[in-house]
């Protein structure tokens, strides 16, 4: 590869990425225990973003810079040599619903590019706890019409519409764009999706905000694919969901495991097709470490999030207390399931 003034693609270590809280109208003030955060003014806090491109790197040589900035300067080295230079794949964030969020969708690629996006936004929700009696809504109930969900908006009924869901912790919900959604409260979620923003907001409860009805009905499929996705449990790991633009694993960590371990042959990610990966403690705690003392040790608290560049070196992820490992990639663009049927 001719010289850009980038480190070498063996020198780009796996690093933590600093949290970033962002406040919502339907959030909460205090998310003790989970993170040591109260909002001290404004909004309270809703979400906390993983991954995204405002997220700054946390340990390491490149502490400070953001994640945009790093998959800017350095793409080959993030997402390896055979991913297309697109930037950041995921974002991936922790949900705090203390109200219920806005019945919404959201574009798939086609349509958000049509309306000068990059991309369209497919997500999934791991529930990492959740209260007796908490629900979703994930699609439309069968036979519900297009007419019937404009109504719905108009005369406040809309939820009537919606296909419900129980959750409970360890099960995961996939929703794929066009759908028509909403998180209630009960529940604390841990959504990865494709790196976009982008909702339409339908119905609101009166709080105000701006509404999206026209490109609403536009992005909505009456019938998707939706719904919640049954764990496959292999020898040394648990598939929690395998879709077009993302894969989540949870991985065992009696002592410790060699990066080798957590990529896996049941991956397919051998050495000729490295690429990002996410290591995120939904419980307890870990710490990276280089066999070789390539790069200085990378703790990993509960509720972190740690990136693997497809250019790291050999390491391992030995078990502080108590971890509970989530392992997140992005799928390859020739990896993508069909979408889901149109209305």
């Amino acid at each position: 590869m001719a010289s850009t003034g980038q480190l070498p693609l063996s020198k780009l270590a796996p690093f933590r990425i600093a949290p970033r809280f962002v406040g919502r109208v339907w959030g909460y003030r205090d998310l003790r225990p989970w993170y040591d955060r109260v909002a001290e003014a404004g909004q309270p806090i809703g979400e906390v973003w993983l991954t995204g491109d405002e997220c700054e790197v946390a340990t390491g040589p490149r502490a400070g810079k953001t994640l945009g900035c790093l998959f800017g300067e350095s793409p080959e080295e993030m997402l390896g040599v055979t991913a297309p230079p697109s930037g950041s794949p995921l974002l991936i964030k922790v949900i705090f619903a203390r109200e219920k969020l806005s019945v919404q969708v959201h574009p798939d690629d086609e349509l958000a590019q049509k309306y000068g996006q990059p991309r369209g936004k497919t997500e999934c929700w791991y529930v990492l706890a959740a209260e007796p009696g908490a629900q979703v809504a994930a699609g439309l109930k069968p036979g519900v019409t297009l007419d019937q969900v404009q109504e719905g908006i108009q005369s406040g009924t809309l939820e009537e519409s919606l296909n419900l869901l129980p959750v409970a912790a360890g099960e995961v919900v996939f929703v794929d764009a066009g759908t028509v959604h909403a998180i209630w409260p009960g529940s604390i979620l841990l959504e990865t999706q494709q790196n976009c923003d982008l909702t339409y907001r339908m119905y609101d409860y009166g709080r105000g905000r701006e509404l999206h009805i026209e490109k609403a009905l536009e992005a909505t499929r009456l019938t998707t694919r939706a719904g919640k996705v049954p764990a496959r449990a292999l020898a040394d790991r648990t598939i929690l969901v395998d879709e077009g633009y993302f894969r989540m694993e949870r991985i065992p960590v009696d002592v410790s495991r060699t990066d080798a371990s957590l990529a896996g042959e049941v991956a397919g990610e051998g050495n000729a097709d490295r690429r990002l990966a996410y290591l995120f403690a939904a419980a307890g705690s870990g710490r990276i470490c280089s066999p070789c003392e390539s790069f200085e040790p990378v703790d990993l608290p509960a509720r972190g999030m740690a990136a693997i560049p497809a250019a790291s070196p050999e390491f391992s992820i030995e078990n502080q207390g108590g971890l509970d490992l989530i392992r997140i990639t992005p799928n390859r663009p020739e990896l993508r399931s069909p979408a889901g049927e149109t209305q």
